[in-house]
């Protein structure tokens, strides 16, 4: 099994991406520790997988707050003695909401889950990672952290500091023992990208374009590649930023 003893952390687990990514993992032998706001889910996921044998620590974290994020990674820690990988996967949407629509608590909201989260647990992250000499830090962009056009402004600007954070962590730590890479994943059908009312500005923006978008990929397509970039698989790939989008950025 590709993840056998390696403990991981994953954000954002309760549902979608992130649910997908801790079943793969647990079939590839991962330790986890998921964690999420939404409690009953949270909880679902973490059953699931311990009644299938997996070893599976479920946390409540606001990925926002510096006490939880810091809390996440001592926790894994103590709880199986190191920290192997760090999924930040953890997202909100902006609704396709244009800049000048976006209100101060929407860019808040979106800039401290998506930019904010991110960073705070790598820094966290990273005093183990480079004090054990190894780790992979995988972050989950999208293909709004490619190009201009495929979100909201707050959205767009988010997943672009993603990548920003990816590339600087990889360049400062890959000497360390430490890879960072991140997914830009596109149109993946989950039930946070199929239930969000947008913004009509933005949709009017964007239809036209719709018919260029590739059929809806699924969460399992991108927790695949979050394997590999897990896995001893990738072990030369530092700042990498992988588009999981059936071929959306060709356009």
């Amino acid at each position: 099994m590709l993840l056998e003893g390696r403990v991981a952390i994953i954000t954002g687990a309760a549902s979608g991406i992130g649910r997908a990514m801790a079943r793969r993992f647990a079939k590839e032998g991962a330790k986890l520790v998921l964690a999420d706001l939404q409690e009953d889910r949270l909880n679902k996921v973490t059953d699931e997988l311990k009644a299938a044998g997996s070893e599976v620590v479920a946390r409540l974290v606001d990925v926002g707050s510096t006490t939880d994020a810091e809390a996440m990674i001592s926790g894994a820690a103590e709880a199986f003695g190191r920290l192997d990988v760090l999924c930040n996967n953890a997202g909100v949407l902006d609704n396709l909401t244009p800049v000048e629509d976006t209100s101060d608590e929407l860019w808040d909201r979106v800039m401290r889950v998506n930019a904010k989260g991110p960073f705070l647990a790598s820094r966290a992250a990273l005093k183990v990672m480079v004090e054990q000499g190894s780790g992979s830090i995988i972050n989950t962009s999208s293909a709004a952290g490619l190009r201009g056009g495929r979100g909201g402004g707050a959205y767009t600007t988010s997943k672009h500091a993603v990548v920003g954070l990816t590339r600087s962590i990889a360049w400062y730590y890959g000497s360390k023992g430490v890879r960072c890479n991140a997914i830009a994943p596109g149109a993946i059908m989950t039930a946070m990208a199929g239930g969000f009312i947008p913004h009509q500005g933005g949709f009017d923006a964007y239809q036209p374009h719709f018919q260029m978008v590739p059929p809806h990929g699924r969460a399992a397509d991108v927790a695949d590649v979050a394997l590999f970039l897990a896995s001893e698989e990738s072990r030369y790939v530092n700042g990498a930023v992988l588009p999981v989008d059936g071929g959306w950025m060709s356009f």
